[in-house]
C-alpha cells in the first residue's frame, strides 16, 4: 500500500508538471486541483503508512534492543578509546573512530524515531539533544584528527564521552519510567 501511495504521489506531481505546461499563460484550475488533491492524498497516504509501520510492535521491540546495544557500545568504546587517547596518534584518531563508533552511531540514529513511541517526545528529545552533542564532539575530533590538532582531538573525545554517559542516563531513565 505504501508504494501505492507514493506511485500516486510520483503521478500527481507528474500530472500537475504537464498541465501547467500546456499554456505558459493559462492553467486549467477545473484539471489542475484535482491533482493536486490526489497529490496530497498521497503525502497523506505516504505519512499514514509509515507511521502504522513505525508503531508496530516488532519493529519498535527490535529498534529499542539496537537503541540500547548501540548507545552501550558506543559508551564502552568511548571510555576505553579515552583511556587510550593519548597513546594513539592524532592522525590516526579518525581511523579509531571509525572502526569503533561509526556503525554503532549510524544504527542509534536509524533506530531513533521508535523512542518517540517507546518513550514519548520529551523523553526523545532530552536523549537526542545529548546523543546530537556527543555526536558532533565525536566530528569534531575526526577533523581535528585529521588537521593534527592533538589538544583539541584529546579535549573532545571526553567531552564527547561526557555527553553520551548523559544520553544513556536519560535513556536509561525514560526506559524506567
Amino acid at each position: 500500500m505504501n508504494a501505492l501511495a507514493k506511485l500516486l504521489v510520483a503521478a500527481a506531481f507528474l500530472g500537475g508538471a504537464f498541465l501547467t505546461s500546456l499554456d505558459p499563460l493559462l492553467v486549467d484550475w477545473y484539471m489542475f486541483l484535482p491533482v493536486v488533491a490526489a497529490g496530497v492524498l498521497g503525502v497523506w497516504l505516504v505519512k499514514h503508512f509509515e507511521n502504522a509501520e513505525a508503531r508496530s510492535s516488532d519493529k519498535l521491540a527490535g529498534n529499542r534492543r539496537d537503541l540500547e546495544e548501540s548507545l552501550n557500545n558506543i559508551l564502552a568504546n568511548l571510555e576505553a578509546l579515552d583511556g587510550r587517547k593519548d597513546k594513539v596518534p592524532t592522525y590516526d584518531m579518525r581511523f579509531e573512530i571509525d572502526r569503533l563508533l561509526r556503525d554503532d552511531l549510524s544504527r542509534f540514529a536509524d533506530a531513533r524515531d521508535s523512542m518517540k513511541h517507546l518513550f514519548g517526545l520529551k523523553a526523545y528529545a532530552d536523549i537526542m539533544s545529548s546523543f546530537a552533542a556527543g555526536e558532533r564532539y565525536i566530528n569534531r575530533v575526526w577533523s581535528a584528527s585529521t588537521d593534527g590538532y592533538v589538544d583539541e582531538v584529546l579535549v573532545y573525545v571526553e567531552k564527547s564521552l561526557n555527553q553520551f554517559r548523559h544520553a544513556k542516563e536519560e535513556y536509561d531513565k525514560a526506559a524506567r519510567a
